[in-house]
C-alpha cells in the first residue's frame, strides 16, 4: 500500500521533507496543527518526513527569516520550493495540495 500511496502523490522514493511549524506557545490552534501535521506525515510521509516546531514565544527571531506573518504556518523548507501553508491543518486535502503531495483540481 505505500507503494500506491507514492506512486498517487509522485514522491520519489529517497525524497525527504522537512517540514518547520510555528507556532505562538501551546494554544489550542497550535496543539491542533502539530496533531494534524503529525498524522498527514504519518499517512502520506511515513519515514519521510522531518518536522521542526519552532515557538515564536521563545524564538521571535526565527519570524523574518521565513516572513512568517501569521501562525500556526507550516513552511515546507525542502524539497524546494519553499511552500507556506497557513491555519490549523485540518483540511487534509489542501494541505496535500499545498505540500505538492497532489495535484491541484481545477474549478
Amino acid at each position: 500500500m505505500t507503494e500506491e500511496r507514492e506512486e498517487q502523490s509522485g514522491i520519489e522514493e529517497d525524497q525527504r521533507f522537512m517540514l518547520r511549524l510555528y507556532v505562538a506557545g501551546q494554544t489550542a490552534k497550535s496543539l491542533v496543527a502539530f496533531a494534524n501535521l503529525k498524522q498527514i506525515c504519518e499517512e502520506h510521509l511515513a519515514g519521510k518526513c522531518t518536522i521542526e516546531v519552532v515557538d515564536l514565544l521563545e524564538n521571535p527571531q526565527l519570524a523574518e527569516g521565513d516572513q512568517i506573518l501569521a501562525i500556526p504556518t507550516l513552511v515546507r523548507r525542502l524539497p524546494p520550493p519553499i511552500r507556506k501553508i497557513i491555519g490549523d491543518l485540518s483540511n487534509t486535502e489542501r494541505v496535500l495540495v499545498g505540500l505538492d503531495l497532489r495535484p491541484r483540481t481545477t474549478r
